[in-house]
């Protein structure tokens, strides 16, 4: 029984139509019917035809490798070759036998061995002649020893200590009389600011500070606020470096005059 007429009677065993069988293997019933008429032309290729005769085989209920094996039996592909035909090659390979050395190879190396003689021999009589051109050549392939470098003191750099600066910042919140004296007697400010102003002030050296009513500003040093717990007039240091410090109350600290500037 041929593989066709197998699937045919298996599918009528199983009670499916060749429509039904379509529906399950979606395989058309045009080429179901072909098959379980022998003809395979239409699935395509042996590799499509085994694929439909497995799929038709699973959809009644049958066993789909015995059929595998007999399409592969009956359509075997022309030219064909066997594993043995494959590892064993149809031209046998001539391995060539090595050729021999040669006299000619000979003569030459022995032509070269005697020119290299004769000229190491040359080289060698002409250093005895000479022997001041074989220490010439000699102290040329010395190679001088470098000299060592001196090493270099670096020079004293002197570096000047940046003076500090003083940044004096006052903000009246109330009117207030101020003044600011040098150490030297010279006044930098002697007036009242107005509430809602400020003023700045920028020293390098101690300055002498007079506040009329210090509870009425606000004394920043450097961006940093001081704090005046005193509302009676008092007289302040401000130093570069040292902040602020309280000498005492107004009239009592002797401030330097102007007139001392000379």
């Amino acid at each position: 029984m041929s593989i066709g007429e197998s699937l045919a009677e298996g599918r009528r065993q199983a009670g499916l139509t060749i429509t039904q069988v379509s529906q399950r293997t979606r395989i058309r019933e045009s080429i179901v019917r072909a098959i379980e008429q022998g003809d395979f032309s239409a699935c395509g290729g042996d590799f499509y035809a085994r694929g439909h005769i497995r799929a038709v085989a699973t959809a009644v209920a049958m066993d789909p490798a015995p059929l595998i094996h007999e399409y592969d039996e009956t359509h075997e592909p022309p030219g064909s070759i066997s594993a043995a035909e494959v590892f064993e090659p149809s031209k046998p390979i001539k391995i060539s036998e090595p050729r021999s050395f040669g006299l000619g190879k000979v003569l030459i190396g022995a032509l070269l061995l005697v020119i290299g003689f004769a000229v190491y021999h040359l080289v060698s009589t002409n250093s005895h002649h000479n022997p001041q051109a074989g220490v010439a050549a000699a102290a040329d392939q010395v190679t001088a020893k470098p000299r060592p470098t001196p090493a270099v003191t670096p020079s004293k750099v002197r570096t000047v200590a940046a003076n500090p600066v003083l940044v004096l910042s006052i903000t009246a919140t109330e009117n207030c009389w101020v003044e600011i004296t040098r150490t030297n007697g010279t006044v930098v400010y002697n007036a009242t600011i107005q509430a809602g102003n400020t003023l700045r002030w920028t020293e390098r050296q101690k300055v002498y500070v007079q506040l009329g009513n210090p509870g009425g500003v606000v004394l920043k040093v450097n961006d940093r606020k001081e704090e005046l717990k005193t509302s009676m007039p008092i007289v302040l240091t401000v130093a570069p470096g040292k902040g602020v410090k309280v000498l005492g109350p107004s009239g009592t600290v002797r401030v330097p005059m102007a007139s001392a500037a000379g």
